[in-house]
């Protein structure tokens, strides 16, 4: 038996929140490499970024595959994108959160997809405000990915009758 055959099957989503148009075909052979299927998408445009796609994707596979799925698209430029993992009976949900001027952030999800924080990272939070090195306040929202979270923000309501703050790339 492998080792692949042991471990739960879970699901997930991924959400291209903007990408340019040329990089929709390479976004679906990236993830089709992860998932070995190719994912039958239908790519919208994206209100708040002119020239930008957006898109989600339903998966199903072996636990690890948001991380797979994150790892085959980090560091494209101009991506946006977000990868859920649905928590198993032996595993937690994760949740990946990518944007190109903040990188990866990743945090570990319960049951109703909330963010988990490890005591021992809560811990360090605690003792470096008590050093003075920072404050409570921020360290917990970079435990939460606040500045993800306010960057993707434009991008996941960006549709039909939402406001939406254009984005513009100066060159």
């Amino acid at each position: 038996m492998t080792a692949a055959a042991n471990r739960p099957a879970t699901r997930g989503v991924l959400y291209v929140h903007s990408t340019p148009s040329a990089l929709c075909p390479h976004v679906e052979w990236a993830v089709g490499g992860v998932l070995g299927l190719a994912p039958r998408v239908e790519w919208t445009p994206q209100p708040a970024q002119a020239g930008h796609y957006r898109t989600e994707y339903s998966w199903a596979g072996d636990t690890g595959t948001a991380a797979a799925i994150t790892s085959a698209l980090r560091g494209w430029n101009h991506l946006r994108f977000e990868v859920t993992e649905e928590a198993t009976s032996s595993t937690e949900g994760a949740r990946y959160s990518v944007t190109p001027t903040l990188g990866v952030f990743h945090a570990v999800t319960g049951l109703h997809g909330d963010v988990m924080i490890p005591e021992d990272r809560l811990k360090a939070a605690v003792v470096k405000a008590s050093l003075g090195e920072t404050t409570l306040e921020l360290e917990v929202d970079k435990l939460l990915g606040r500045a993800w979270d306010a960057e993707l923000e434009t991008f996941r309501h960006a549709g039909e009758g939402v406001a939406v703050r254009w984005l513009h790339h100066v060159v």
